[in-house]
């Protein structure tokens, strides 16, 4: 999704620890910008405003503004990023050139409401499996998420990546019947029902077979 953000960057003539120190001091991390057919560029971002896109409910899918002082003002995106395992400080950050006419791959995520009928009436259990889609769209059309109603969901039932509602230029990308959650039978409730439904077919041949004897030995006495 395309956002009304523009970051300041500075072009970056060094590279190496002792830069990345230095920057580091100055409240800034080394970035790199490539894409649309121009050489990679190193540059230095704040790491706050870095943070804010990545944090935000468009996330990596943020289109932005990328302004470097005396060289470009161009539309990107994030790509790539690396924190401190210990820290969990920003370090770095690849960004790419973004060309608004051309269609992009994306992956998008799914948020669900309502409460499945075949959790509330049929005693079952609502599992997510996955919580994103892939598709293909213009930049200017990419979605902060998706959302679809699984209220009517019954037990056995699932919710695919064909049924997810797309729009305007979008296009399907991963598999059609890719499961995103579905309903299941809670296993403990469905072995009782498997064995009571098999103690009740064993059971009936023994009571058809009691009642034939009883009404021979009434027709021998009669």
């Amino acid at each position: 999704m395309r956002k009304d953000i523009t970051i300041a960057a500075e072009p970056r003539a060094t590279r190496g620890k002792n830069e990345a120190r230095r920057l580091r001091v100055a409240m800034k991390i080394p970035a790199v910008v490539y894409g649309t057919g121009k050489d990679p560029f190193a540059v230095s971002v704040s790491p706050k405003e870095m943070n804010k896109i990545l944090h935000s409910a468009s996330g990596v899918n943020t289109i932005f503004n990328l302004d470097i002082t005396g060289v470009e003002n161009s539309p990107v995106m994030v790509v790539d990023w690396q924190h401190d395992p210990i820290k969990n400080n920003l370090l770095h950050v690849d960004m790419k050139r973004i060309d608004l006419s051309k269609r992009l791959t994306v992956k998008v995520p799914v948020h669900t409401t309502g409460d499945p009928v075949g959790v509330k009436q049929q005693g079952g259990l609502y599992e997510i499996i996955t919580r994103e889609i892939e598709i293909e769209c213009l930049p200017d059309e990419i979605p902060e998420h998706f959302t679809v109603n699984v209220g009517a969901m019954m037990l056995g039932q699932s919710l695919r990546a064909s049924q997810v509602e797309l729009a305007g230029s979008m296009k399907l990308v991963s598999p059609a019947e890719q499961v995103i959650s579905h309903v299941i039978a809670v296993r403990g409730s469905a072995e009782e029902t498997a064995e009571g439904e098999a103690g009740a077919k064993a059971a009936e041949p023994e009571v058809v077979k009691k009642g034939k004897k009883e009404e021979e030995g009434a027709e021998k006495k009669k």
